[in-house]
């Protein structure tokens, strides 16, 4: 059984597991501080500046860096992927759809973004396996834990698709759900729009907005700040995950989170 190292209080000491000796990866340079991930992907994130559809330039700039971290660092790397760029569940329901049927065509959308990201993983000669919520079997395999984690043994990335398979959950949860089954050390969501944290208020629309460098749990959920909804907050805490926010349209950032370095912001308990 993997154990979760433990995670400083302090901003001003870089991320990294407590419990770690200065053992190398198989590539022979020191061992990053997280060692097995769940990245999480916006649906929009993959669609570039139009935020619908997908965009190959981007598809392929996300696969890159999977890609140095899993051959080059030598991290295992899951992927929980959303769907927005194709349909939102709660769009639906609010225009007067069926909630659970809604929520149904939003866990297809992101089986596609999952097919299309291991298409571009696998055209950079990495081995990338599918697992869906929902049983796809002639496109992707059904999610097992223990075939997960096995996957990730072998040096392949795990693309987790249809969420938790059930109604009225968000991919968000999925991701925080999915990062405790497989004993993932953090769970690393890449947003979109160039907001690249947590802050007071949306930085978009909000002059005065300032960004936290780190953040507590309760602080996210009691003042309602945007970083995943109620539910996958409360299961990351609860399970003593830690969060990290992050714009992923940045070069560099994913890896220079994952080697402890401090890009957006650190979700955690304080």
């Amino acid at each position: 059984m993997r154990v979760r190292g433990h995670f400083p209080a302090s901003a001003a000491v870089e991320y990294r597991r407590g419990d770690m000796d200065e053992s190398k990866d198989p590539r022979g340079g020191p061992r990053p501080p997280w060692t097995r991930i769940v990245f999480k992907p916006s649906g929009e994130a993959l669609a570039g500046a139009s935020g619908k559809g997908l965009d190959g330039a981007t598809l392929d700039a996300t696969a890159r860096d999977i890609v140095d971290l899993r051959q080059n660092l030598g991290v295992d790397v899951a992927v929980v992927v959303g769907g927005g760029n194709f349909w939102r569940g709660r769009t639906g329901s609010l225009s007067g759809m069926d909630a659970t049927q809604s929520d149904h065509i939003g866990m297809l959308g992101t089986v596609m973004n999952a097919l299309a990201l291991q298409d571009a993983l696998e055209r950079l000669g990495q081995d990338t396996r599918v697992q869906s919520a929902i049983e796809m079997p002639r496109i992707a395999e059904a999610y097992i834990r223990r075939r997960a984690v096995r996957h990730l043994e072998k040096g392949r990335v795990v693309i987790f698709a249809a969420g938790t398979g059930n109604p009225f959950f968000t991919t968000d949860t999925a991701a925080a759900l999915r990062a405790a089954e497989i004993e993932a050390d953090v769970v690393i969501k890449g947003t979109h729009s160039g907001v690249d944290g947590v802050y007071t208020a949306d930085p978009r629309f909000d002059a005065t907005a300032t960004k936290y460098d780190e953040v507590g749990y309760l602080e996210v959920m009691t003042k309602n700040l945007k970083v995943m909804d109620a539910t996958a907050i409360a299961f990351c805490r609860d399970n003593g995950i830690p969060i990290v926010v992050f714009d992923m349209s940045k070069p560099g950032s994913l890896r220079s989170i994952v080697q402890g370095g401090r890009e957006g912001t650190l979700v955690h308990e304080v």
